[in-house]
């Protein structure tokens, strides 16, 4: 049964976001808002499939009120369902991910026209890609938009934990806002790698913010602790429904 739905979840879901990532092509010549606009709409859509296609839900739960603010959000990577539906939890975030993505065809080049901020794998461009995040993140800040950030970089299994890249404590130092962790366990609904995905509910855990003032290795050791523990807490309590 999770074979078929997973199939038939799979089809449509790229049918439909091919489908409209043609339609709305003539968009992408107008204003960043409207671009904005057809984001929530898609994202909308692939929540509504999964509702109804595969039967996998979610809650968000914790200081859910910290999703409105201009903040720096650290998100647990076990999954591509995270990288969709945080553009509906958060309002216009500057999404942090790697410059590879951008020449995926259209995706791409509706990734652009969001603003978000592209960085190389290329150990070469480490000073560039720094140089580049902050500027863009500060340009981000400055018009009131939020920060989305996975720090491990790649997704990682449930109950496995990835290495925590600099880059959000970078972020952390040099503009002075809170970071607000994020644990979940969408990895057991949606794994990576598999075209697999699960029936059930996904829990969302936003943590208490990091707030400026920490030193670098300090505030790294917290945020990695507070996430792995919360999302561990998590990916052991729930299982999926097969």
């Amino acid at each position: 049964m999770v074979s078929l739905r997973s199939l038939f979840f799979n089809s449509i879901f790229y049918m439909w976001t091919l489908f409209c990532g043609i339609l709305f092509l003539p968009t992408l010549l107008l204003p960043r808002s409207f671009i904005l606009k057809i984001a929530h709409f898609w994202v909308q859509s692939v929540v509504w499939l999964c509702d109804h296609l595969l039967g996998l839900h979610f809650k968000v739960q914790g200081k859910v009120s910290l999703l409105k603010t201009p903040s720096i959000f650290a998100v647990k990577h076990q999954s591509v369902w995270e990288t969709i539906v945080f553009y509906a939890l958060l309002s216009d975030p500057a999404v942090v991910l790697k410059k590879d993505i951008l020449w995926i065809p259209f995706f791409g080049w509706y990734l652009r026209k969001l603003n978000v901020i592209p960085l190389s794998r290329s150990k070469n461009k480490g000073g560039q890609d720094l140089k580049r995040l902050l500027q863009k993140a500060q340009a981000a800040v400055a018009c009131g938009r939020p920060i989305l950030i996975f720090p491990e970089g790649t997704r990682s299994k449930p109950g496995e934990k990835g290495i925590y890249k600099s880059g959000v404590a970078s972020l952390y130092v040099h503009l002075k806002k809170p970071v607000v962790p994020v644990a979940h366990n969408a990895g057991l609904f949606w794994p990576r790698r598999t075209f697999l995905k699960y029936p059930g509910e996904i829990t969302v855990d936003v943590l208490e913010p990091l707030n400026p003032g920490l030193s670098r290795q300090e505030f790294m050791r917290i945020l990695e602790r507070r996430i792995e523990e919360k999302t561990n807490e998590l990916v052991y309590k729930e299982k999926p429904l097969c």
